[in-house]
């Protein structure tokens, strides 16, 4: 077994040591999701390093860090394959609900698509608490998570052809969109990542060059951390706490194991 197989399982505690089957994808997904944080830390420091599969070994299941979309979706699709799985990863462009429109900084969301027996699935440990923790098929079929609902509706948009929705468990009344994506274009080499983190780190409208985030799932919610609050999400129920830096570090620490 190779280093990252035998790390990644190791960071997220799936302690089994034989082949990954399909019917396990779900499991990894969930420890994935409460293990291994969506965050923007090394972004906001200013210490982020070119991507390569040695330095987010190095990252994510080494120094025990989290990322974002390009970082844990690329580690993610480097397991699927060291355990034998037809995978590939592909860009797609975030809705943006507050203004009912799509970002314009780009196709700088990464997400994996994976067939198995003549289905083509989406797989996605990137998107923050928006996760669907099961593979989603493109041929439009309702998937219930822990997490929520999740459909793929096939459309034609200046971002790709298909359409993310989701339902998120006590937060959503109704489906919205998650993202849009490109199924026919691959990112074929995990350095042209850099171009989209470039992106994140440089264009003025990122939403992840400005302020500190970290979240994870739970399995009561998600918890979510900033420089000035702290959110917690357990069966439906919103507790949130005004903080300063000092219980940010204190935060980091205990509820993340986070170094920073």
């Amino acid at each position: 077994m190779s280093q990252l197989n035998t790390l990644f399982r190791k960071r997220i505690g799936f302690t089994e040591s034989n082949k990954i089957s399909f019917s396990d994808l779900e499991h990894i997904l969930m420890k994935t999701a409460f293990n291994i944080p969506f965050e923007n830390i090394c972004i906001i420091n200013k210490n982020s390093n070119e991507i390569t599969k040695d330095s987010l070994i190095q990252k994510i299941l080494l120094k025990n860090e989290g990322g974002l979309c390009y970082e844990l979706n690329a580690i993610l699709y480097l397991f699927l394959i060291e355990n034998g799985f037809n995978a590939s990863l592909v860009s797609g462009v975030v809705y943006d609900p507050v203004n009912s429109e799509y970002q314009n900084i780009g196709r700088t969301h990464v997400t994996i698509l994976l067939s198995h027996e003549g289905q083509t699935y989406l797989i996605d440990t990137g998107f923050g608490a928006n996760l669907p923790l099961k593979p989603v098929p493109l041929n439009g079929d309702i998937v219930i998570s822990h997490n929520g609902e999740f459909r793929i509706k096939k459309e034609k948009t200046a971002y790709g052809d298909y359409i993310l929705e989701i339902k998120l468990k006590h937060k959503d009344i109704d489906w919205r969109i998650g993202y849009a994506f490109d199924s026919e274009t691959t990112i074929d080499e995990i350095s042209n990542l850099n171009e989209i983190q470039t992106i994140i780190k440089e264009h003025e409208k990122s939403p992840f060059n400005k302020n500190p985030l970290i979240t994870k799932l739970t399995n009561e919610g998600n918890v979510t951390l900033t420089n000035t609050s702290f959110t917690q999400w357990k069966n439906g129920t919103v507790l949130k706490e005004d903080i300063e830096s000092e219980k940010f570090k204190e935060l980091m620490k205990k509820i993340f194991n986070h170094k920073e």
